[in-house]
Formats: C-alpha cells, sequence, structure tokens
C-alpha cells in the first residue's frame, strides 16, 4: 500500500511488515473502468494507492495496473471497511490481485481479491471490522481458501509451471556479467583525464544501457507484438519502453564523478553530429539536450572542481541552478550541457511552484541524482521533486543505496519508475515484506532485482589478479587521551549527575519521554571530553531541573535542546533516519524533521512516534537555524586558559608530523562547529597555515577553501579543519596524507566515509589515520556501540518489532551512560 498524502515512518512500516502475516482476503470490485485508460488481463497483480483527499470518498484506493495507469477504484462498500483498517495500522499491507476474469466479463466492474496482512494480535479486530461491514473474510482454513490467487498462497502450491523465484533467477541470468561489460573511450575532445580500467568499463556499461534497446527486466515478447510482464501477468500490445538508466553504486573513492562526466559527454555534441532518435524539446519549444546533476550543496563545489579538472575549457557549458538569482526561463537551461543544482533547491521549486517552475518544464536527456541516499525517505519533498522530473534516462549514484532499511530502496525505484517496483504496493508485495520477514527466497529476489540494474565495485574487488585501484595503504590507529587532573574532575561530575537523572528515567520507565533530554547530557559530556570550554556552565541548572518532560512549559529546556540542534552534526530524526531539516522540537522534548512530524498529525490518533505522547499542532516548536558562518564568529569563541588535553595530543601529532615533512597536509574532522573554529587559534600559534570547512559555508566559500587547500608552497595552508557536513560526501581531499578523527562518531559508516574523502583515487601517499578518544568516558562506550553496529551491518535487511528497537534504544542508553 502507499498513500497519496504522506507515507508512514520507514521505521515503523517495515517493522511491521517484519511481524505481519495474511490474515485472509475478501473479494471486492474494481468500478469506475469506463472512466480511466488502465487495463489488466488475465490473473495480474494490480497497484493499491490510498486517496484520503479524494473529493468524493475519504476512504477511496485507486487501483493502478503495471504501467501505472489507473484501472479505478475499490467499490466504496469495501473501501469503507479496509481503509480505516489501513489508517489506523491494525492491517500493515494490503495486496490485490485481479483473478481470470470470465470471458463474458461486467465492462464496469472488474472481481478482485483484496489480501490482508496484519500482526496476529490484531487478527481479533480485523476479522470483527470485516464482518460488521458485512464482507466474507476467506481465512486460511476457509474452504475457498486454496482459490486464492495471492503469491504468498500460490508458492506453497506446486501447480505453478514457473514459481516467483525462478523468475528472479532468469533476471539474474539476463543481466550483463562484469567480464561482458565492454570498455569504452571517453570523448577525448571533452575528457582529458586518463580513465583507469574500472572507470572505462563503468562508461561502457552506463553507455550500454542508455542506448540498450532490450525490453525492462521481467518483460518477455509472448508472441509477435504482445508482451508480457511474468511478474504480474499484465498483457500489453505496446512495447514496454527499455529501462535506459539504473543505479551506479560503486564504492566511495572510485571516480563516479569522472565516469559521469564521460557519459555526459558522449551527448555534448548530439546537436551538431544529428545522432538524435527523436528531438527533445521543452515546454518552451527550444531543443534539449541537457542533463540535470542534482546533489547535496556540500558537493556542488566538487563538481565544478571536477569539471576544471577533467573536462576540456568551454566543452561542457554548465548552469549552476542555485541561489536566489537562478533563472525562471527552461530555454535557458536548455541552452545547457549540464545543469548543476541542489535537492534542497528542487524540493523549494517543487512545494512553491509544483510542475511551474523551469526544471519541472523542462524534459531531460538524463538527470543523475548524485549521492542518492540523500532521498531516501519516499515520502519527503525531495523525494517527490526528483521523482516528478521528465527525463528519457535516469541515474542514481550512490556508494550507499541502503543505509538503514530496504525502504530506502523504493525512493529509488520511484525516481527510476522502475515498472512495476516503483508502485509501492507491488514493491512491498514481492520484495520488502518478504525480506522484513526473513526470507531467504526474499533476499534472493532483491539481490536479483537490484543486480539486474546496477553496477557496483568495491576498491579491494579483484581486477585481472589485482585490485580494483593500486591505493595506497591506510593505516588506522586509535590514540587514547587521559584527560587532566582538572578536566577529569570536571567530567565525572557532569557525568555523575547525568547517571543519577537517567537512572531515575530509567526506574520510572520515562526513558523515551526524555530521549531527547539524554542526548543532550551525552552531548554534553562528548563536549567536555573534546574542551571543556565546550560546554556551558549551566549544564547543572537543566540536570537539577525537575520539570524536563514538556517544553511548552519549559522555555529552558526549549532554548538548550535547540542550542543541542546547533551544536551537534549527527543526530538523526528518528521517523526519516536523516539528519533533521526544517528541525521541530515537541512538547514533549523530541526531534523530528518538520514534514515527518506533521504526517503523525493526519493520523486518526496523532502521537509523538518515540514516547506515544498525544500531540496536536500546537505541541510543536521550531527549533533555532544555523548562524552562518563567518570570519568574526572565530574571534567570539574564547580560548581563555591553558589548552585541552586532546588539543594538546592533536598539536604534538601534527607538530611530528611537519617535523618529518613540513609539506604534509593534514584533514582534523570534527562534529561540532565550535570546536574547528576552537581549534583554528592554538594552531595558528603553533605557525600552521589553516583553512576551515563547515556546513553552514555557502557553496562559493566551500569552492574557495577547496581550492585553497590543494595549493602547494611555503605559504600554502597544511592543516583543513572540517565538519563531515560539509566535507563527509563527494568531497575529494586526496591533497591530505594525514586524517584526525577528534571524536568518534556514532555510526562507524560516517568515520569511513570521513577516511574515503582522503584514501580515494588520486592519492600517491600512504594514509594515516588517528582517532581520538578520551580513556575512561563516554567516547570509548561509543566505541563498543560501533562495533555492535558493525556487526548488526550484515543483517541491514532484517528489522526488529517497535518493542524491541525501544528497548534496544533503552539498552544503547543504558550503554552510553555506563549503566
Amino acid at each position: 500500500m502507499s498513500s497519496d498524502s504522506d507515507d508512514q515512518s520507514t521505521q515503523s512500516s517495515q517493522s511491521l511488515l517484519s511481524e505481519s502475516c495474511l490474515v485472509g482476503f475478501v473479494i471486492a470490485n474494481i468500478v469506475g473502468l469506463r472512466h480511466y485508460t488502465g487495463r489488466v488481463s488475465g490473473r495480474e497483480l494490480v497497484g493499491l494507492v490510498r486517496e484520503p483527499l479524494n473529493p468524493y470518498d475519504p476512504n477511496a484506493l485507486k487501483v493502478l495496473n503495471t504501467r501505472h495507469a489507473q484501472v479505478g477504484h475499490i467499490e466504496r462498500s469495501a473501501a469503507a471497511a479496509v481503509s480505516p483498517l489501513l489508517d489506523s495500522g491494525l492491517v500493515s499491507n494490503l495486496e490485490a490481485i485481479v483473478p481470470k476474469p470470465p470471458k463474458n466479463h461486467n465492462p464496469f466492474r472488474l472481481p478482485c481479491q483484496l489480501h490482508l496482512f496484519a500482526h496476529p494480535s490484531s487478527f481479533p479486530a480485523v476479522q470483527s471490522a470485516i464482518a460488521t461491514a458485512g464482507l466474507t473474510l476467506i481465512h486460511p482454513l476457509h474452504p475457498e481458501f486454496p482459490l486464492s490467487d495471492s503469491v504468498i498462497v500460490q508458492e506453497r502450491s506446486t501447480k505453478n509451471s514457473r514459481t516467483l523465484d525462478e523468475i528472479f533467477a532468469l533476471v539474474c541470468g539476463d543481466g550483463k556479467k562484469k567480464e561482458e561489460i565492454v570498455a569504452m573511450e571517453p570523448d577525448k575532445n571533452v575528457v582529458v583525464s586518463e580513465l583507469f580500467m574500472h572507470q572505462k568499463e563503468g562508461l561502457g556499461w552506463m553507455a550500454g544501457r542508455e542506448n540498450s534497446a532490450d525490453l525492462p527486466p521481467f518483460w518477455e515478447e509472448k508472441r509477435k507484438g504482445l508482451f508480457l510482464n511474468v511478474l504480474t501477468n499484465f498483457e500489453t500490445d505496446e512495447r514496454p519502453e527499455p529501462l535506459r538508466g539504473g543505479i551506479l553504486a560503486d564504492d566511495m573513492g572510485l571516480g563516479k564523478t569522472l565516469m559521469l562526466l564521460s557519459l555526459i559527454a558522449t551527448n555534448s555534441n548530439r546537436k551538431k553530429v544529428g545522432n538524435v532518435r527523436k528531438k527533445r524539446k521543452t515546454d518552451d519549444g527550444g531543443p534539449c539536450n541537457a542533463t540535470l546533476v542534482v546533489c547535496p550543496s556540500s558537493v556542488l563545489a566538487t563538481w565544478v572542481a571536477q569539471l576544471e579538472e577533467h573536462t576540456r575549457p568551454g566543452s561542457l557549458k554548465t548552469y549552476l541552478y542555485h541561489g536566489a538569482e537562478r533563472t525562471k526561463k527552461s530555454e535557458e537551461l536548455a541552452k545547457h550541457d549540464i545543469v548543476l543544482t541542489t535537492y534542497n533547491t528542487l524540493a523549494l521549486d517543487f512545494t512553491s511552484s509544483g510542475a511551474d517552475c523551469p526544471v519541472a518544464r523542462m524534459k531531460w536527456l538524463r538527470v543523475v541524482l548524485d549521492e542518492a541516499h540523500v532521498i531516501k525517505n519516499a515520502a519527503a519533498q525531495q523525494a517527490k521533486a526528483v521523482a516528478a522530473l521528465e527525463a528519457e534516462r535516469r541515474w542514481v549514484v550512490t556508494g550507499t543505496p541502503i543505509q538503514n532499511s530496504l525502504g530506502d530502496l523504493f525512493a529509488l525505484m520511484a525516481f527510476l519508475r522502475f515498472q512495476p517496483f516503483s508502485i509501492k504496493s507491488y514493491w512491498q508485495s514481492l520484495v520488502q515484506r518478504p525480506v522484513a520477514q526473513g526470507s531467504k527466497s526474499g533476499l534472493s529476489r532483491l539481490q536479483a532485482l537490484i543486480g539486474s540494474i546496477s553496477l557496483r565495485r568495491l576498491k579491494d574487488m579483484q581486477n585481472d589478479s589485482k585490485s580494483l585501484i593500486e591505493l595506497p595503504l591506510k593505516v588506522v590507529e586509535t590514540c587514547f587521551v587521559e584527560l587532566s587532573s582538572e578536566e577529569r574532575e570536571y567530567y565525572d561530575q557532569m557525568e555523575s549527575e547525568a547517571k543519577n537523572t537517567v537512572r531515575e528515567y530509567i526506574d520510572s520507565e520515562r526513558v523515551m519521554r526524555n530521549y531527547s533530554t539524554i542526548l543532550y547530557f551525552i552531548l554534553r559530556l562528548r563536549q567536555i571530553c573534546n574542551d571543556v570550554a565546550l560546554c556551558p556552565s549551566d549544564i547543572k541548572s537543566l540536570l537539577s531541573s525537575t520539570s524536563l518532560e514538556d517544553v511548552s512549559t519549559n522555555p529552558e529546556l526549549l532554548r538548550k535542546l535547540g542550542s543541542m540542534i546547533e551544536d551537534g552534526d549527527d543526530f538523526d530524526c528518528p521517523v526519516c533516519l536523516s539528519p533533521p531539516t526544517k528541525t521541530i522540537i515537541t512538547s514533549c522534548s523530541h526531534i523530528f524533521c518538520e514534514s515527518c512530524i506533521l504526517k503523525t498529525l493526519k493520523r486518526l490518533k496523532p502521537c509523538c512516534p518515540i514516547c506515544r505522547h498525544t500531540l496536536s499542532q500546537s505541541d510543536l516548536f521550531s527549533a533555532p537555524q544555523p548562524k552562518p558562518s563567518d570570519d568574526e564568529e572565530s574571534a567570539r569563541v574564547s580560548t581563555q586558559g591553558p589548552i585541552s588535553s586532546k588539543v594538546s595530543v592533536l598539536l604534538k601529532f601534527l607538530q611530528a608530523s611537519r617535523k618529518q615533512n613540513p609539506s604534509t597536509k593534514s584533514v582534523v574532522f570534527s562534529q561540532f562547529r565550535k570546536m574547528l573554529i576552537l581549534l583554528e587559534e592554538p594552531l595558528r600559534a603553533a605557525g600552521f597555515v589553516v583553512l576551515r570547512l563547515d556546513g553552514a559555508m555557502t557553496v562559493k566559500k566551500r569552492t574557495e577553501v577547496m581550492k585553497g587547500f590543494g595549493k602547494v608552497g611555503p605559504d600554502a595552508p597544511t592543516v583543513l579543519l572540517a565538519s563531515l557536513k560539509a566535507a563527509g560526501a563527494g568531497i575529494n581531499l586526496t591533497a591530505a596524507s594525514r586524517v584526525y578523527l577528534v571524536e568518534p562518531w556514532w555510526n562507524p559508516a560516517i568515520e569511513e566515509q570521513a577516511m574515503d574523502r582522503v584514501h580515494r583515487i588520486g592519492q600517491r601517499e600512504e594514509v594515516r589515520v588517528v582517532r581520538l578518544v578520551v580513556k575512561d568516558s563516554v567516547e570509548e562506550r561509543i566505541l563498543a556501540l560501533q562495533e555492535k553496529k558493525k556487526k548488526l551491518a550484515g543483517g541491514v535487511f532484517g528489522r526488529k518489532a517497535a518493542k524491541e528497537q525501544r528497548e534496544t534504544r533503552v539498552e544503547d542508553l543504558r550503554t552510553m551512560m555506563g549503566l
């Protein structure tokens, strides 16, 4: 099931799917057939989309076929029974299939089987609601149950000549194997850099997919002029368009941007040589051979730098669609080979203008989503904006296509328009539910599906008995720092008071209600480990407060939670599992994206996803936006008194490195912007030329910093102070060979991402990475959590029940606080 409003949280839907079982099915009719162009043929799976805002029926269930064409609606009587069960969460998933219709069926209605899935504890309520509505629920013990055409039922039978798993296995065999990929040289009139062999193979694979005339995966030509989708049994006499695009999922640091520039170069002179199948025009009438590249704002500077480094000046005409001065004319965009923009810019345009913004009016030759895991939440405005774009070719580029759950992949399928998986009910029934329930065949299906449309190579993969790329050695070491006696006394005092408070929450079972407040304690303890100057002296007033739970009656708590958001870069919204955008703090002291928490207010009984506290619009408070970074800010951060133990250790490492080789460049990563600012003064006093790169800088400023750090010479910068928010994705820092992680992150993948900014193609020296960790502190316990996450990474496709997730959160907090 999907919804024309917003989906429920990825986390909760995944856990519901993992627990759900088939309750049974009801027979209902699809009505309104004559009003829509969509058709179904034979025994066919159909997609269902909930339409709560339908002006004629608030219980409406729209029916789609494999090609995303509307067939009709589920009749009112059945929708009135089923939709409230879906909206309340009692039914976790709804799947629909049209049995083979009789030869002389009614042209105005079509029988349909609605299969209901729910947690076993919800079975009685679901059965009662169906009976009250006057419908017959055909459950597994019902004599007519074997007549079900559901995949989950049919798979128990041996009557099918070809099972669903066999169909997926066939698709896996259809995909090009790596050894069949033909390496391709880039257009030397455009690309001046020499490509590695794996990059030439990647270019050949992408160009091959773009120019293929093959049927998309899961389609067969049944007989001349008749095409069948073997997954859904949909038949059509219209040949399906090839899937011109896919997922480039190469490991970080393998040069994906250069591969994409080489791909774009294959079309840069289409207008001149006339090798176009058909003229492509904008809505304004001009020809369009442009590629739209969408990326995070922190990566725009990298694209600009890569264009300058790898392409002949003027060979690719580029437009930066970003900032207040961006054009409102699509014909202006059509004059360029590449248009660069950001996810936030697109979402803003989509929200304010919809299909009327210039980017949406374009019929693009190609759309590329760089760092595409940004759109993992399909219900977010960014994901909706990119999915709505019109393009002949679509590419998803990410080294981490799955970050938190299988739901991350659905947003990518929706963008690629990979039918039928771009319809959520198909995705859930064919892939997500079997995988969430731990089915081995489900995992095999997922691998076959992804294998049919993606290319993934890892740095250490073998190619002709050699590693894919010959990178210098990377050495990672952890340096344990001893706090001074004064720092230790301050830290222990703060930790003791925080422990006592958290212990009270645990004993009174109020942990989830005070979840964000506990995170605030942990944040401050982490800051003390870096430098006491980072931690405000009034933390005690927060700890000793007797009213911590309601920010609406505690403005001071609201202010402190706001400062936590401003100080910390690695807090995720617990709904979409991404850093919050337009951050909201609820009255119950929990932190979410504005769009995520507003979704909960549309439910039947809106409540906080963490503590289940009842919520309304008046319970939501906007958090302060981060202040822009500028040179004056450095002067406002005081470093009076002795430098901290951790800063002292960092200085010793940097000085030893300089003594060994004065031209060695280092990148110092910290989560905290204030820490980066605080480091500037002691490093400059020690004679280092320092630059800073943080998330609050403009694109222009970031570009200047990146260029400056690459300079060589006696007065060139040797230390870059970087926040992962600004330098964690798509940034090339190979000018450096030393990496210092000032503090550990919750997620070990984030640290790997930081290291890979330096240890990547273009690196010629051995890379040394040093992690600074304070002994006997919250930082050591973070290391223990990292190990736990690494062990769980192998089971990324399995999800826990909501109750288990809450228990895991509480256990993690116990670990963090040393309880």
